[in-house]
């Protein structure tokens, strides 16, 4: 909305300012930080009421967790709503990658609500159906990463960028549009797994958010992306803006979500937040950039795999509980030190990432 007034600057100098992608992105993220602060408190008191009993406490998770009964889920209602509001105020709607990323972060919103949605009025943790749920996500994700594709610059439809080389690319031709919808679809849940502990979730989303958006500014100047010889994707900056809401919403999120928590992000929020990343890294042409920068979300995911693997393959566990971080729990760590850890591993690939821009 406020983009739009740049238009008139003409006849009024001073709201050529609403052109900059810096200065709107700055405005996202405080408009998004003061939504949440404000109206997370009556959403809070409405969910808890609703909720009654709150999220289910797994009984064979760590003791400490089950302190955390009646707590209400669908936190993410207040992100996304910061989110939205923000986006819509700040962000140039005309824009395909913008609408795009917000298509599939809305959806997969939506499937999260439904699933948090069974899980509470069932006090069950099987929700969804995995299947239907996984086929709902890549029908969203497919839409948003095939709109996307076509606002590619014809030399990178198609093709996939590889970090620390300058012109090689992987060209995938038809098959592109499916890698990108494994990238949003593992993203989205690799960050709904790493949502298990009070605050653990919502930190790496909002460095990994700020990394994005630099990098997503960055790729979308076509004097900064030569300077640094990566891919110039036009239009990709405008995600900047859409990123500053990110990092808004989440902080205000992190308000109420800091320990003990008044409320959990549930899938809701972890599941749109990591399709929206993922959306993302596929427009700059970032994929596997944004593997190292998310690395966290990947170990996460991984150690799901890996024992769910082992235990069906040989019957033993390689950790005491799955995703990592219950490991780490059931080892002695408390529920702080995982957490602030995890945010160090966060901040440090995040870094990782960032310096694979110059190394080229």
């Amino acid at each position: 909305m406020f983009y739009f007034l740049s238009e008139l600057s003409s006849s009024f100098g001073p709201l050529n300012v609403f052109r900059y992608i810096t200065f709107r992105a700055g405005g996202a993220t405080v408009t998004a930080l003061f939504f949440v602060l404000l109206f997370g408190p009556m959403i809070i008191d409405k969910l808890r009421v609703k909720q009654g009993k709150g999220q289910p406490i797994r009984e064979d998770g760590p003791e400490s967790h089950l302190l955390k009964r009646g707590t209400p889920t669908m936190g993410g209602l207040m992100i996304l709503a910061g989110l939205l509001v923000s986006s819509l105020l700040w962000a140039n709607l005309n824009n395909a990658f913008v609408l795009s990323v917000l298509f599939v972060t809305l959806g997969f919103g939506a499937i999260g609500f439904y699933d948090d949605y069974l899980k509470v009025t069932k006090q069950s943790h099987k929700g969804f159906s995995s299947k239907a749920r996984l086929a709902l996500e890549a029908v969203i994700a497919g839409i948003g990463c095939y709109v996307i594709s076509r606002y590619f610059p014809t030399a990178l439809q198609g093709s996939v960028a590889v970090p620390l080389f300058k012109d090689l690319m992987i060209n995938l031709g038809g098959f592109f549009v499916i890698f990108a919808v494994f990238v949003v679809i593992a993203f989205g849940n690799a960050v709904n797994l790493t949502d298990g502990l009070d605050g653990l979730a919502i930190v790496p989303v909002m460095i990994a958010a700020g990394t994005l958006g630099f990098i997503a500014y960055l790729s979308g100047n076509a004097i900064f992306a030569n300077y640094l010889q990566i891919h110039f994707v036009p239009g990709t900056g405008e995600l900047a803006v859409i990123l500053g809401a990110v990092i808004g919403a989440g902080l205000g999120f992190l308000w109420f979500n800091a320990p003990p928590a008044q409320i959990f992000m549930g899938d809701t929020g972890s599941l749109a937040l990591g399709g929206l990343l993922g959306t993302v890294s596929v427009a700059t042409k970032h994929e596997f950039v944004f593997a190292i920068i998310g690395g966290l979300f990947v170990l996460e995911a991984m150690s799901v795999v890996i024992q769910v693997a082992s235990f069906k393959l040989t019957g033993k566990r390689v950790f005491r509980m799955a995703p990592i971080h219950h490991h780490f729990e059931k080892k002695g760590w408390k529920e702080p030190q995982v957490v602030i850890r995890f945010w160090i591993i966060a901040v440090i690939l995040a870094l990782i990432g960032l310096a694979t821009l110059k190394l080229r």
